[in-house]
């Protein structure tokens, strides 16, 4: 080092990436000309059962037609899905293939498994290559992936503005992605029609994803708080910065006027763009900044739940829908960060309760959460979908291997802070 140089350990840069947006009524009757603008000619169309019965992934479909684009529609997407499903298809993608692009039509599960064809089609190896660290082993793609386009028909996961995609590992009982930059769609269409079918127990799960990527990316821990990184070691979830704070703080606003009404009146038009463009700019917030312990927590709750139906979705099988297992530890888990950060943690509580009554203090936040949660019928805590005190334990142990989650939090988080928060979870009002 020179005489009178200083010594930078602090970061000072953040970064920023979004997929190309077209956002509106009516947007989705124009997928076929957005692709002709890549020069495709073989379309894969993924979608789930429920969504494929709207007719809309086959309406997209046919009318790639009319710009000599050929599509096939696939419809084996699993709700909440596993590496087996990721796998299936795979498989399905490498024996119809090759395809020029992808088109995912349906919620983040769709989108998510996109991500994997995709990411599988272009790049060899197998899922555990890519999938994130300690459960994977956490390998770039050496190779560009095909364009893809991310439609999405719920109003909740952002998954059309992320570079991550979700799945369970069955064998093991956890829930894990992949995150790498190259897994962004490349353009999200965001059509509010396609979202006006969707169930009131969807909605209200979905809604509460929104709103905790938008709170946890608004309180995870300043892109400052890092040591400088070298421009190799840089990753999508920078921490807070000035970007990704106005999305959070327009989702909210946006979510104050229209959550309740998307739940309890599905047919408003209103409600439901306004869902749309909350989830859409959640996204853009959170899949820069980053998401931290309501999420962390979340993954064990969804992949070890034994025995519990929500209402909306399919009956065949248990399960606890992303959005709500994110939702069921997020109260405590506010009250614990508050003091990393007491202004933001209050003026997220005005932003989405500007009429309420609270106190200037840590149960601020979890009490506007609280009231919003009853109000869109979310279950009252981890008890109300299945677990107890012995679970605890397990549940910890699941959460504490979301490190890359984890990190973003806005304070160090041991064990004994995690099965506090989720203990205080097991009921919460």
């Amino acid at each position: 080092m020179t005489s009178g140089a200083v010594s930078v350990r602090s970061e000072t840069v953040f970064t920023y990436g979004a997929p190309g947006l077209k956002f509106g009524t009516g947007a989705s009757d124009e997928i076929g000309y957005d692709l002709s603008q890549y020069a495709v000619k073989r379309v894969l169309v993924l979608t789930d059962p429920r969504v494929a019965a709207t007719g809309h992934p086959q309406r997209i479909a046919e009318q790639m037609a009319q710009f000599g684009i050929e599509a096939r529609v696939f419809t084996g997407v699993h709700v909440e899905p596993t590496d087996e499903s990721f796998e299936a298809a795979i498989a399905f993608a490498r024996e119809t293939g090759p395809w020029d692009a992808y088109v995912a039509v349906g919620g983040g599960s769709t989108i998510d498994t996109a991500k994997a064809v995709n990411l599988l089609t272009t790049n060899d190896g197998d899922l555990m290559d890519y999938i994130n660290a300690p459960v994977g082993r956490a390998r770039a793609p050496q190779h560009p992936l095909k364009p893809l386009v991310a439609v999405p028909t719920t109003t909740g996961t952002g998954a059309e503005s992320t570079t991550i995609c979700v799945l369970d590992v069955l064998a093991l009982k956890v829930k894990t992605g992949i995150s790498h930059v190259r897994l962004r769609p490349t353009l999200a269409v965001v059509d509010p029609a396609l979202t006006m079918t969707q169930p009131a127990g969807v909605t209200a799960a979905a809604g509460m994803d929104i709103l905790c990527h938008a709170l946890e990316s608004y309180t995870a821990r300043s892109y400052t708080s890092y040591d400088r990184k070298s421009p190799e070691q840089r990753v999508p979830y920078c921490g807070a910065n000035p970007i990704s704070d106005l999305w959070s703080e327009q989702a909210m606003s946006l979510l104050a006027g229209s959550f309740r009404r998307a739940v309890h009146h599905g047919n408003d038009p209103q409600a439901r763009e306004q869902m749309a463009l909350a989830a859409t700019m959640a996204g853009l917030g959170f899949g820069n900044a980053g998401v931290h312990i309501p999420h962390a927590n979340a993954y064990p709750i969804a992949g070890r739940v034994r025995d519990f139906h929500p209402a909306g979705y399919p009956d065949d099988e248990a399960m606890v829908p992303h959005g709500m297992a994110v939702s069921l530890t997020a109260p405590e888990a506010f009250r614990w960060t508050f003091s990393s950060s007491p202004e933001r943690h209050l003026r997220a509580a005005a932003l989405l309760a500007p009429d309420h009554g609270y106190d200037a203090g840590p149960d601020a936040l979890p009490a506007v959460l609280a009231d919003l949660m009853r109000d869109i019928e979310i279950p009252n805590g981890l008890g109300a979908v299945g677990y107890g005190e012995d679970d605890v334990d397990d549940l910890v142990e699941g959460a504490m291997k979301q490190q890359r989650l984890l990190a973003t939090a806005p304070r160090e988080v041991t064990e004994e802070d995690v099965a506090g928060i989720l203990g205080r979870s097991l009921e919460l009002w």
